[in-house]
């Protein structure tokens, strides 16, 4: 049986309107161990034959059997097995890569073949010296003369090792000696092969030929043997697919082999990382935007770089542990006592004509960066305090000519709290930064650690439950107007005495509630304590002033009186919940990390905040998500764009790699392999920038809001954004590079 077998075939080739004929019912049966030569003049259709036999080329008309099997309904991926396992290709212009040496061409058909690169060297070095290259077998094909070209190219198909070799013009480009010795060369390995061999120059090869076939407008004229048919079997040679290995191998030598298509690359896909970040970034800066126009109910204090800390199992902190805390890294500032964040003060003079509200963010002794006032001067006594805010504030263009020296009492402006009074104005410091002040329109009071002493009680205060019993009747500050039944101190009481309110008569007694005890219990969330004291009085209009030195009966006719030493056991405690401020809130996850590795428990004010503009917010965010995904796309077909003109230069390579045997989908994942290296360079060296903007050894303003709104999640989204970009692109170009045969493509680029 014929390895090759055509019966009445025919080619066609169409051009637009016209069609020409490559050749007409062709009859002919090739046989292993010939040594075929087939001539003609040019246009006889000699080299059409070849590439049909070769799987090159498709033909319209009758049939042809390989080994018996019929190749009719043959499709581009059947023609591409079958020039893998039977098909040695020798052109008459080569078909190498010209930016391979002359190893690389060699070893390219063996590792599309299966072959191990390891496993090779050996074979591939004496093919090479068989041709007589040894010496070239680093240089690079486009170094080389048109003869060690065509050498190149035989000792590739030779290394293939196929059962069929086909040579169009094999020896065009070699002088008469070097024509000699392939030709020998090739007659030696047609003793158990098929060797054919198209050329204009029969007299060159005439002495090896077992076989001549002559053509002539189409058709065979001439069909002559001179050597009886021998019957040697054809062995089937095994093979297998490339290794990934091999595949990620090529992948890195085509990104590298040819720098100008490199740079060109890197460039347009740096400009593409660059400008996903930016889209990027910019939908990330909304987001933080959006943080602005939020609140919560229950923190006054909404600082973004604020994280809220305390213990989980509610003790307080001590000396050492916020000692510890404070020197964690990306942490600015560390606020004890934190509750007075979120709690409004203001201060007001004797006759009400001043009055300033405010937070207090600590005391003096504990807020390191007033080291300064911009008018009047630093304190010098406990009574004395430093307000801070913005220049342009209302209060400060109305009020700083006239505040300073202001004697004044601090209010807590949620429950009236009355803190020492006589307190002095004497410094103002003016803050434009809102990182430095998050209030921004409101101002800031730096006060003695004495003052904020007493502003910690009236914090434990307002943020305790205050159950007071008397005759078993509870009277509790969760079911009564906090105003009422509300304990304070009086320096004119003795531990263990109390006033009450006359009102509390009716539970007692005889009703009078004179020496009766009274048990006032304190719950928070941090701590429980309670007292007992006995009732000493009772206050009315007529005995207030007498019994406590308070004018006003109107405002401190529903007080409870305890001594300041009962007072100070109930609500001066030590610090249970503090604040870190973050230097950069991008860093939040692992500052985060660190103190709950800690034992803490955390709140990160970005995430606690409300928007009641919600629901538009959400519209807003899927219109963003919209525009994003569509400039993402017209980003993508102008870097389609580019890319396809950068790559055609690599059409030929792609053309080449297919008629030696490669399938359209080991070529489409070469182009992946490649276009990936070259993204993954662009993205890496864009993340190298921005950590060198981070340290400060670089300083790229455009860098800066990166580094500024992302997360590692967010590098991790762009990076799997222009992974499938790149793949989109590699997969859209091989799409249309490989949508005809290897033949045709070739064609077309060359």
């Amino acid at each position: 049986m014929s390895i090759i077998k055509l019966k009445g075939v025919s080619k066609f080739y169409y051009n637009q309107k016209t069609i020409a004929s490559g050749f007409n019912k062709i009859n002919l049966e090739l046989d292993m161990g010939e040594f075929v030569v087939i001539t003609g003049e040019s246009g006889s259709g000699k080299s059409t034959l070849l590439n049909v036999i070769s799987g090159l080329d498709s033909y319209e008309e009758g049939e042809m059997y390989i080994n018996g099997e019929e190749t009719s309904h043959y499709t581009e991926s059947d023609y591409e097995l079958y020039r893998r396992k039977y098909i040695g290709n020798i052109f008459q212009h080569f078909n190498l890569v010209n930016s391979y040496t002359v190893y690389q061409n060699i070893e390219l058909a063996l590792l599309f073949n299966g072959h191990k690169k390891k496993e090779i060297r050996k074979k591939i070095l004496d093919i090479i010296d068989l041709v007589g290259l040894n010496k070239y077998k680093n240089t690079k094909a486009s170094k080389l003369s048109g003869g060690q070209k065509q050498r190149v190219a035989i000792a590739r198909a030779l290394a293939k090792d196929t059962p069929i070799i086909v040579a169009d013009e094999p020896t065009g480009n070699l002088d008469v000696q070097s024509a000699k010795s392939i030709m020998k060369l090739l007659h030696k390995i047609s003793k158990d092969k098929l060797v054919v061999v198209v050329t204009h120059n029969y007299e060159q090869v005439s002495e090896y030929a077992t076989r001549k076939i002559a053509m002539h407008d189409g058709r065979i004229v001439e069909d002559k043997k001179f050597a009886e048919k021998r019957n040697v079997p054809l062995e089937e040679i095994p093979f297998k697919n490339i290794t990934w290995p091999n595949k990620i191998l090529l992948g890195f030598r085509n990104a590298f082999n040819v720098k100008v298509k490199f740079l060109l690359l890197f460039f347009v896909y740096f400009f593409l990382t660059s400008i996903v970040f930016s889209e990027y970034t910019n939908l990330r800066k909304l987001d933080y935007d959006q943080y602005d126009l939020g609140y919560n109910y229950y923190f006054n204090d909404t600082s973004p770089n604020r994280i809220i800390v305390n213990k989980q199992d509610r003790s307080n902190f001590t000396k050492e542990e916020l000692a510890n805390v404070s020197k964690l890294d990306n942490i600015s500032k560390v606020v004890e006592d934190d509750i007075s964040l979120d709690r409004e003060y203001y201060l007001v003079n004797d006759d009400n004509s001043l009055e300033m509200y405010g937070n207090i963010f600590g005391s003096v002794a504990n807020i390191g960066e007033l080291s300064s006032v911009d008018m009047g001067r630093m304190p010098s006594n406990e009574n004395e305090i430093v307000i801070a805010g913005p220049e342009e504030s209302y209060y400060m263009m109305m009020y700083k000519d006239k505040i300073i020296d202001s004697v004044m009492t601090l209010h807590d402006a949620r429950n009236d709290n009355i803190y020492p009074e006589n307190l002095k104005i004497c410094g103002i410091k003016f803050i434009d930064d809102k990182e430095e002040n998050p209030y921004m329109g409101s101002q800031v009071f730096y006060i003695s650690d004495k003052v904020f002493q007493e502003m910690r009680k009236g914090s434990n205060v307002a943020y305790s439950t205050v159950d007071i019993t008397i005759n078993d009747h509870v009277f509790s500050s969760k079911t009564l107007n906090p105003l009422y039944f509300r304990v304070v101190s009086n320096k004119n009481l003795n531990p263990g005495e109390a006033y009450v309110l006359q009102n509390l008569n009716q539970y007692c007694r005889d009703y009078n509630c004179t020496n009766a005890t009274m048990n006032i219990e304190v719950k928070n969330i941090y701590y429980e304590d309670s007292i007992d004291v006995k009732v000493k009085n009772y206050t009315t209009k007529d005995n207030l002033k007498g019994l406590t030195g308070l004018k006003s009966y109107e405002d401190n006719v529903e007080k409870i009186f305890i001594s300041e030493e009962d007072f100070d056991k109930l609500f001066e405690k030590d610090t249970y919940q503090i604040s870190v401020f973050l230097e950069d809130t991008k860093e939040s996850a692992k500052t985060i990390k660190s103190l709950q590795d800690m034992g803490y428990n955390t709140i990160f004010m970005r995430e606690v905040i409300v928007n009641e503009m919600g629901e538009v917010l959400g519209v807003i965010n899927i219109v963003r998500g919209v525009v994003f995904m569509v400039a993402t796309v017209i980003l993508f077909f102008i870097s389609y764009f580019i890319i396809k003109i950068i790559l055609k230069s690599r059409n030929i390579y792609f053309s080449t790699i297919r008629i030696l045997g490669a399938t359209k989908t080991q070529a489409n994942e070469l182009l992946n392999i490649e276009l990936l290296i070259d993204i993954n360079i662009a993205y890496f060296v864009f993340v190298a920038i921005v950590l060198l903007t981070k340290s400060g050894t670089v300083n790229v303003a455009y860098v800066q809001d990166v580094i500024t709104y992302f997360k590692t999640f967010d590098y991790i989204a762009v990076y799997v954004i222009l992974l499938i970009m790149s793949l989109l692109i590699s997969n859209r170009y091989a799409h249309k590079l490989f949508k005809n045969s290897a033949m045709s493509t070739y064609r077309e680029e060359a």
